[in-house]
């Protein structure tokens, strides 16, 4: 708190009279250029990304060349753009550990852009030279993708839009196949797309849909785009919860600084990259980041890990009337059904993943989800979590005929979740595109989880399965006749059993 005893707001003229447990940037502002360009500025970037290349400024003065221009593109990124303006696009990031923390200002934004309305400034930053990297954290939902295919759909109405108007895309990768058309007529050289998105093979899908889209208005583009342009695939890893008012009233009260949009988030980071990039990068590897000319088994094993382990956790810990991941975890049962999925089901499906001690990493995990200092909301997993990745590590069972007891009790209680209430009557919000199809699907089954899995956009072929319906059934039912209690009763049995 300021000698004054008042509130200080973040800004960059205010820096020196925070309070001195604030760690402020170690480097020259004036000198934080842009070289990256990032779709999809949230919380996770900001706790994640622009934390390393933050870090990574402090240490290496050629990452100066390497800030990040912060896009919103959806209309509800409004409010953070226009919060982060007036602090020079400064902001507070917390990490907690138990009762240990570090609040940091971060300065790696070189400039926020709100492109909700229209991109051409958008366009415009990424035309110019300096610009890099074009990274991205849109989720699966950015990608315009077909839920079952995983490939892009062209009847996506974002799409539709972008190929009404090629000149002024709308979705993300309309506005990335704009600007390396504009690079490639120009007779420069294309920039690398990097995402940051949990999706299996994401570098992948980012580069299958970024053709397609192309090759929807012109094929000698989408030969280029094939040719010249590289889409590194990435892990990563951190908790990080939705910003919410409380923060930035508890950064107030403790350091007597006002951030209108601070992020909260975990001590531990991971970042596993691909070491392709034509155009130039930052050293990331200096503060932590991985790079690797694999990035498959790192990802694999945090989807089936933690991703699985998330989804799981926060489906039953609603149903069970938790609001957070922490007190969900707090219940022996659930935690319990976590560490046999892993040890039993998701953990067998994974390739061999270098230098990584499994045992170690599943330990960790169940430390993450229990820290009491995270408020990670089970709704913020529910809502993101992409449903594939409890359906990927599921296939991979199916095929090797092996027992998917926990996996199937996890689907069964996504399944009951999207009827859009709880055993109590008490209404749980369900966003998610077919959410009102998943509503009627659920009333008209019941504990029968048959019109449900055949939902062909979610489930494909696999709902059909009677290896998987079987057992899906028994957990559905067992929701709906005995409750969440009993049927965490049943699971904590199972969970203790030698596999």
């Amino acid at each position: 708190m300021s000698d004054t005893g008042t509130s200080i707001d973040l800004g960059r003229d205010t820096l020196p009279d925070l309070a001195p447990e604030i760690v402020r940037p170690a480097y020259d502002l004036a000198r934080v250029a842009r070289g990256i360009v990032h779709l999809g500025l949230g919380g996770f970037h900001r706790a994640h990304m622009a934390r390393y290349t933050h870090e990574l400024m402090g240490l290496d003065p050629a990452a100066l060349e390497f800030g990040i221009l912060g896009v919103g593109l959806m209309p509800g990124d409004r409010a953070m753009i226009e919060s982060l303006e007036p602090q020079d696009a400064l902001y507070t990031l917390v990490e907690r550990e138990g009762a240990d923390e570090t609040a940091t200002v971060i300065g790696s934004l070189a400039g926020v852009l709100f492109a909700g309305e229209t991109s051409a400034a958008l366009l415009d930053a990424i035309d110019d030279s300096a610009t890099r990297i074009v990274s991205l954290t849109v989720t699966e939902n950015g990608y315009c993708l077909d839920p079952a295919t995983k490939k892009l759909d062209p009847e996506h109405p974002l799409v539709r839009a972008d190929l009404a108007e090629p000149a002024r895309p709308r979705s993300a990768i309309g506005v990335l196949v704009e600007a390396l058309r504009r690079r490639r007529e120009a007779g420069r050289p294309a920039f690398t797309p990097l995402t940051c998105d949990n999706i299996q093979g994401n570098g992948h899908v980012l580069q299958a849909a970024v053709l397609a889209h192309a090759r929807l208005t012109d094929e000698r583009l989408a030969d280029w785009l094939e040719a010249e342009v590289a889409f590194p695939s990435t892990m990563v890893d951190r908790i990080t919860p939705r910003t919410i008012p409380a923060d930035g009233a508890w950064l107030e009260r403790r350091y007597g600084l006002r951030d209108r949009w601070p992020v909260v988030c975990e001590r531990f980071t991971q970042w596993v990259i691909e070491d392709r990039f034509p155009a130039g990068r930052p050293a990331w590897e200096r503060v932590g980041a991985q790079f690797v000319e694999d990035v498959v088994p790192y990802e694999v094993m945090k989807l089936r890990l933690l991703n699985a382990s998330h989804l799981a956790v926060s489906g039953l810990g609603r149903l069970a009337g938790f609001a957070t991941i922490d007190e969900s975890m707090a219940d022996r049962r659930i935690a319990g059904v976590m560490s046999a999925m892993m040890d039993r089901e998701t953990g067998p499906t994974l390739p061999p993943v270098p230098g990584i001690d499994l045992a170690t990493y599943k330990r960790t995990l169940v430390a993450r989800f229990s820290n009491t200092a995270i408020k990670d909301t089970v709704d913020r997993v529910n809502t993101d979590a992409p449903l594939n990745v409890l359906l990927d590590p599921i296939r991979d069972r199916l095929k090797a005929d092996a027992p998917l007891d926990l996996l199937a009790l996890a689907l069964a209680a996504w399944l009951y979740r999207v009827r859009g209430e709880d055993e109590r009557g008490q209404p749980i919000e369900v966003r998610h595109p077919l959410a009102d199809l998943m509503r009627e699907k659920a009333a008209e089954g019941g504990p029968d989880p048959a019109p449900l899995l055949s939902i062909r956009p979610l489930f494909g072929e696999l709902g059909e399965d009677p290896s998987l319906v079987e057992p899906v059934r028994r957990w559905l039912g067992l929701l709906y006749g005995s409750g969440i209690s009993a049927t965490l009763d049943a699971a904590a049995e199972i969970s203790r059993t030698t596999a």
